[in-house]
């Protein structure tokens, strides 16, 4: 009698364990990763962001829910990541729905920056055109006048945002392009593995 597979190594603690290697490595911002999204009108978008958590419900960044990311996500709530390692030769790729965190947790969040990155979040309208600079300068002073010190609330167009992974791609370079591809995907509780051909 043949014994059951081995059951699927867990994407979520093998990416916790590359970015941790990551890290130790000494790649420049290990969080940063690229975050796609497609808009109301089927156009594509891409931007560079910083991951803020990850755990077994997924990807966690923050933003103002007002900015072009913030928009279209909320018209179209499907993302994709990339995070390119490339000093290491591995790239993690995650795909996605996308829903809010809860307000405490972005509550925590927001408290835990400084009061400076806390007024900035208050004074740029995100994605917006300004006339120059010198409005943001002008807004930071003025919303530095009315909350001085440790006071700064968190605006209630600015929260967290977090990709539920259904596919996580782990790429490792290898000679003469026959990279390794190892793609895992939601499969009921678990994950589903397969090795895809580079």
């Amino acid at each position: 009698m043949s014994s059951p597979p081995a059951p699927a190594e867990d994407p979520i603690a093998k990416f916790q364990q590359w970015l941790a290697e990551a890290t130790t490595f000494g790649v420049h911002e290990p969080t940063a990763m690229t975050l796609a999204t497609v808009g109301a009108d089927g156009a594509p978008a891409a931007r560079m962001v910083l991951l803020k958590g990850v755990e077994e419900r997924g990807f966690s960044f923050f933003t103002n829910y007002d900015s072009d990311k913030g928009m279209q996500l909320r018209d179209n709530p499907r993302a994709a990541l990339v995070f390119p390692w490339h000093v290491m030769g591995r790239q993690v790729r995650v795909t996605g729905p996308v829903e809010r965190v809860s307000a405490e947790e972005s509550d925590a969040y927001f408290a835990s920056r400084p009061p400076g990155s806390r007024i900035s979040a208050w004074a740029s309208p995100q994605s917006g055109v300004i006339t120059s600079r010198q409005v943001l300068e002008d807004k930071v002073a003025e919303l530095t006048a009315r909350w001085p010190g440790d006071t700064v609330p968190r605006p209630p167009f600015w929260g967290g945002l977090r990709v539920l992974p259904v596919t996580i791609e782990f790429w490792t370079h290898k000679d003469d392009r026959l990279h390794d591809r190892e793609r895992h995907t939601r499969d009921g509780d678990g994950w589903k593995v397969e090795c895809l051909a580079p």
